[in-house]
């Protein structure tokens, strides 16, 4: 099989990556063949393998518009040239392009990821773009699959569809405070925590602001970039205090220091499906506070907090303020938590999913392959 639509793997920008890596080390593991096309100008992993994973590596247009369409096209093309079985693709918006492997003969499953559209650093015609993909996703020779039940909703409102649902994984290991904690000046639970892309629909500025005025001497720390909202970035920085910490990019063995040991996570997304970080968090036992959009509590279940989105910062702050005062809420949320992500949310068990999805695939297009037409 091949996994496109993605920067590539290692995982070290998104969660689309992460889970490629996660799904497709472990689908290598199970002895089946797995290559992830990689942009070139995005790979830093010198070998041509990783861990059982063939990555092949293409050009693309280094540019915000066409970067993940173009390369999405040149290995749909490649791929349709490849004796694989399986392709599966990456985002809703790469679904003029991804179906290409399916003129071979390849089944291609298209995870349609968020409503992409809804993101505020989409001008107009781009918005309109996503909306269009969204629908031809519908209608080109695609399985569709989306690991949020509220996008999986919104697919058979919107076009009578209906796509597969399988879920976002949340494996980790955690790690004791140690070098990167002093790096930035921390003490283990001493610390709230946010990780995401700085962008405007991720709604850091209500974390910044709620932060402001809080009776506390802990640190509010922003773990995460954007190459493409350098503006945004620059008025949060303007707002925060000398509280607040910017990171930047942090992956691997610093992001799993900073969430092992903060005391609770903000998740302050408007938009998006099911996000990694907030189920990541969980994962590591984290008490989590999350903007109350209908993805984000489908996420927590009974298992976190939420905040209006609506109100914004203010709503946030009155939030923060209680769980610094409640450190047996904080904990007991915590371990509501982790309980929440190892009953649903598991790598391996994720892997099963998809697995039993492509077999039953293959095994439906065998037995169309036998019927004998008169």
């Amino acid at each position: 099989m091949a996994i496109i639509g993605i920067r590539g793997v290692p995982a070290s920008y998104s969660g689309l990556e992460t889970c490629a890596e996660q799904l497709g080390t472990r689908l290598a593991a199970r002895g089946h063949r797995v290559s992830v096309y990689c942009r070139q100008h995005h790979k830093q992993y010198s070998s041509d393998w990783y861990q059982g994973i063939r990555l092949i590596t293409l050009p693309t247009v280094h540019q915000k518009y066409l970067d993940t369409i173009v390369h999405t096209l040149l290995a749909a093309g490649h791929a349709l040239l490849q004796p694989y079985d399986i392709v599966l693709g990456f985002t809703a918006g790469n679904s003029p392009v991804a179906w290409l492997p399916a003129l071979g003969g390849k089944q291609v499953v298209l995870n349609v990821d968020g409503l992409d559209w809804r993101r505020r650093k989409w001008p107009s015609p781009a918005k309109r773009y996503i909306q269009f993909a969204e629908r031809l996703a519908t209608r080109l020779p695609y399985t569709l699959v989306t690991d949020s039940l509220v996008v999986q909703s919104f697919y058979h409102d919107a076009y009578g569809a209906d796509p597969v649902y399988i879920a976002y994984g949340s494996d980790v290991e955690p790690l004791p405070a140690g070098q990167f904690l002093q790096q930035f000046g921390l003490e283990r639970e001493q610390y709230i925590l946010f990780v995401g892309r700085i962008v405007p629909e991720n709604c850091v500025h209500h974390l910044v602001e709620a932060f402001q005025g809080l009776e506390t001497d802990m640190k509010c720390v922003i773990v995460g970039d954007a190459p493409y909202a350098k503006r945004y970035q620059a008025e949060l920085r303007s707002l925060a205090g000398s509280n607040v910490i910017f990171t930047g990019y942090l992956f691997g063995e610093g992001y799993r220091e900073l969430s092992t040991n903060a005391y609770c996570f903000v998740e302050s997304s408007e938009v998006g499906g099911t996000h990694p970080a907030l189920l990541e968090a969980m994962a590591f036992g984290k008490c989590v506070i999350v903007n109350d959009t209908a993805e984000n509590l489908e996420t927590i279940g009974d298992a976190g907090l939420s905040y209006d989105g609506r109100e914004g910062a203010a709503a946030l702050h009155r939030v923060l303020a209680r769980l610094i005062r409640e450190s047996e809420t904080v904990a007991a949320y915590g371990e509501r938590a982790r309980r929440r992500v190892q009953r649903y949310y598991t790598w391996d068990t994720i892997t099963d999913r998809y697995e039993r999805l492509f077999y039953f695939l293959l095994e439906q297009e065998a037995s169309l392959s036998k019927v004998q037409l008169p």
